[in-house]
């Protein structure tokens, strides 16, 4: 890795899955300070024997933003999770223009893949809109464009092998799946090392479609598990009919739309660049996890 540049570097979003593995690899490679910042510093309190300084910040409450990145030189701003388009983008305009009030010199964003308003992905527009600000900020900044994780077929996948078939409404799309560790090597080594202004798309090696996903998924239980292609309405009234919400049937499945209108069929080697090392693949990752595959999911 590069030299480190200087800090202090913050840490939002410090006590979700992404932050927290960020925090600990900066840990790992010396750098600092580092200040981690959350809605829930309570969730924090461990770090403060590692040398990390803690801070409460809000996306959703701009007063707080300011103290939260005073004196920090470079920000990783993680995005939030809410899914109602429109409200990330409100919430990333908050911290951008505290980010830019306080003189922080280099933004790190964990945007997403296709992040344009064709997208079928609700939010995608937020994730343009953000990059936007952070390029009109004034500060360098490194865009991370992370794919779909990897992570998130563990939980349809148990699914799929529990009942012998693996169901999606991406046809023929295929998508360059990256893990959440993988985007957390991506998100430490921009904060720690990137300079100038870049967008980059960290993915996984290679672009999987869900005939590729369902033939792992056959590998990892044993038996044959078929993909079946199913039109996006057919599957969000399923899934309402198993008693998910119709606003997140509607989410997942338009994660699927993406998939089968090319949205996310992206890879490339931004990540190998940037951090040394290539991402994980879908079948190493699944094979790694082959026995959460094979629990029965909870009901």
């Amino acid at each position: 890795m590069s030299d480190i540049q200087n800090g202090p570097f913050i840490v939002t979003g410090a006590s979700g899955q992404l932050g927290r593995q960020v925090v600990d690899l900066l840990l790992q490679a010396g750098a600092g300070p580092i200040i981690a910042v959350s809605r829930n510093t309570e969730k924090l309190a461990d770090l403060a024997d590692k040398g990390v300084e803690t801070r409460k910040g809000d996306f959703n409450d701009p007063a707080s933003l300011g103290a939260a990145f005073t004196d920090g030189k470079r920000l990783l701003i993680i995005s939030t999770d809410d899914l109602h388009p429109g409200k990330r983008l409100a919430a990333h305009s908050n911290a951008v223009a505290a980010a830019k009030a306080v003189g922080i010199g280099h933004i790190v964003y964990t945007s997403f893949a296709g992040p344009v308003p064709e997208s079928p992905i609700g939010f995608a527009r937020d994730h343009q809109g953000t990059e936007k600000l952070i390029a009109d900020s004034g500060a360098d900044y490194t865009i991370l464009r992370n794919n779909m994780y990897t992570d998130f077929l563990l939980m349809g996948g148990s699914q799929s092998v529990a009942m012998g078939k693996h169901f999606a409404a991406a046809a023929e799309g295929k998508t360059g799946y990256v893990t959440r560790a993988d985007c957390a090597r991506a998100a430490a080594a921009a904060l720690m090392t990137a300079t100038g202004k870049q967008t980059l798309d960290i993915t996984g090696p290679q672009t999987v479609s869900q005939a590729e996903v369902a033939a792992i998924l056959s590998d990892v239980a044993g038996k044959e598990i078929p993909y079946i292609a199913l039109p996006a309405e057919d599957l969000a009234q399923a899934m309402i009919g198993n008693g998910l919400p119709e606003f997140m049937a509607r989410v997942f499945v338009s994660f699927d739309e993406a998939m089968a209108q090319g949205f996310l069929d992206v890879a490339s080697d931004d990540l190998k660049t940037l951090t040394g090392q290539p991402g994980q693949s879908v079948r190493d990752f699944l094979m790694a996890n082959r026995a959460a595959l094979l629990t029965p999911p909870q009901r």
